[in-house]
């Protein structure tokens, strides 16, 4: 980064801290997507931030835990019957997925205060981690906000809510990565208009893609049409199967052959977009930065739609849909690392100023 000295070691720091944190966020999408298959979201019906840290530690706080999931219609229509030691099994998934969120928030929150104190980040830096922060709080109150849809007129949680929930943790991901791609050195990417003007669109068709996904996981949409190329028959669904709810608009999050349908539809567009973008920056002689980037997009959205297509015919086994998730991350990944890429360079004065950590600021 201009300026600044080659990897001073304050900034190495503020890398290493925010490259911890994606990583423990996209685990942490991974642990939601397996809470999710394995149908344990519910097994926790209260929300207690401090005091829920810790798990049930004696067989008296077990069988509360236990009756407390009794009382929701999850339990009454889906798993009456259920053993103990099979409620412990989707409880220590939920419970998983929780702690992760609280260590996530402490593992942000300590090292930023921190890099405050000693002056290490300011200016543009500061505001967008602030803004990062800021984002990490509200995920937390939606978290409970979904698990809250499913606890007293549903079995499951919204797939409304549930996609928010992803979305906006999968926001945070590409915050952070954008974050660390500007305290990168990098030399100014030359590009047409149309190039990043295209980047931004498979940047934005990916986070449809994504929300797409979890409407499918809410609804249970890919244990149904179970066939490839074609979806309840014919390539292109009948109007009548697709639009039969009413208002229309409602099919697009409610009805599983519109949503799977709709989920489809986005992957061919993106993966078109994606190679024409590709072509464009070898024809337009981008830069090896550029042209790199764009067929790594490319190789990334081909094993995704492979691994879609396979979770989708072998109806969702678990290890293949948490495999085609993760590499949904890698997939957003490569649009976010190509949109800052082809991004208009800051001057060095727009820079964030950084100085060393020993020094108070």
């Amino acid at each position: 980064m201009a300026g600044i000295s080659a990897k001073p070691p304050q900034l190495r720091a503020v890398r290493i801290w925010l490259f911890s944190v994606a990583a423990l966020i996209a685990l942490m999408v991974l642990v939601g997507g397996a809470t999710r298959l394995t149908e344990s979201g519910l097994s926790i019906v209260e929300w207690k931030p401090v005091s829920g840290s810790l798990p049930p530690l004696t067989e008296a706080q077990w069988t509360e835990a236990f009756e407390g999931y009794k009382t929701i219609p999850q339990y009454r229509e889906l798993n009456a019957g259920m053993t103990l030691p099979e409620f412990k099994t989707i409880f220590w998934w939920e419970w998983s997925h929780r702690l992760l969120g609280r260590v996530i928030g402490v593992a942000y929150l300590l090292p930023f205060l921190y890099f405050l104190w000693r002056g290490a980040v300011r200016g543009e830096l500061g505001r967008r981690l602030w803004l990062i922060f800021g984002l990490g709080a509200l995920q937390g109150a939606v978290g409970w906000w979904m698990v809250a849809s499913g606890l007293s007129q549903r079995v499951e949680v919204s797939q409304y809510r549930l996609a928010t929930h992803l979305v906006l943790a999968l926001l945070i991901f590409a915050a952070i990565v954008w974050t660390l791609r500007r305290l990168s050195d990098r030399v100014p990417a030359i590009a047409s208009i149309r190039l990043r003007i295209t980047s931004a669109v498979l940047l934005v068709l990916t986070f449809v893609q994504l929300y797409f996904g979890a409407l499918v996981a809410g609804l249970r949409a890919g244990r149904v049409y179970n066939t490839w190329p074609e979806i309840d028959g014919a390539l292109i669904p009948s109007a009548d199967r697709l639009w039969f709810e009413t208002p229309w608009w409602r099919n697009l999050f409610d009805n599983t052959l519109t949503v799977q349908f709709e989920h489809r539809m986005t992957a061919y567009l993106l993966f078109a977009l994606a190679i024409a973008h590709a072509i464009d920056a070898v024809r337009s002689r981008a830069g090896s930065g550029v042209i790199a980037g764009a067929w790594w997009l490319v190789a990334a959205i081909t094993v995704q739609a492979t691994l879609g297509i396979l979770t989708l015919l072998h109806q969702v086994p678990i290890d293949l849909a948490l495999t085609h998730q993760a590499v949904a991350i890698v997939v957003l990944t490569f649009a976010v690392l190509q949109v800052e890429r082809l991004g208009v360079r800051r001057t060095e004065r727009e820079q964030p100023k950084l100085v060393p950590v020993g020094q108070p600021g």
